[in-house]
């Protein structure tokens, strides 16, 4: 396997064979879990190099955010994430294009309300420069 999955110390995956991933699929979670990790380590450079700079966020109240409103509640702990467990991931890939569908599994606080939320979604990913990058659809 090419890639190091135990680096990401406040990230787990569980629900799939990483080793049973083609090279493709295991790129797509690699920088999923690298997004995850730079999420509980605020590490907003991180971010910046793997989200589209166009990017939107919707919490699960419904509220959205652009990519910089995002990463500020980050940087100043208003969203503090402790660990994110990603569940059952699913690909689907194409050329330069990838969903990955799982289920998040979040210990954090949000706002000041702390707990772990449970959330089913998908992230869509490009293919830039020779590498992944989170974007709002394909």
């Amino acid at each position: 396997m090419k890639y190091d999955f135990r680096k990401f110390s406040n990230v787990t995956i569980t629900g799939t064979d990483l080793a049973a991933l083609n090279e493709e699929e295991q790129g797509v979670l690699y920088v999923q879990a690298r997004y995850c990790q730079a999420m509980t380590d605020a590490d907003i450079g991180t971010l910046r190099e793997i989200i589209s700079e166009d990017m939107i966020f919707t919490h699960m109240s419904g509220r959205q955010q652009t990519r910089e409103e995002y990463f500020a509640d980050i940087a100043s702990g208003r969203l503090k994430y402790y660990t994110i467990g990603i569940e059952n991931p699913e690909f689907k890939a194409e050329g330069n294009q990838a969903v990955i569908a799982y289920t998040a599994v979040l210990s954090a606080v949000a706002y000041g309300a702390k707990g772990v939320y449970r959330m089913h979604g998908s992230h869509f990913y490009e293919r830039r420069n020779g590498g992944w990058i989170a974007v709002n659809r394909l």
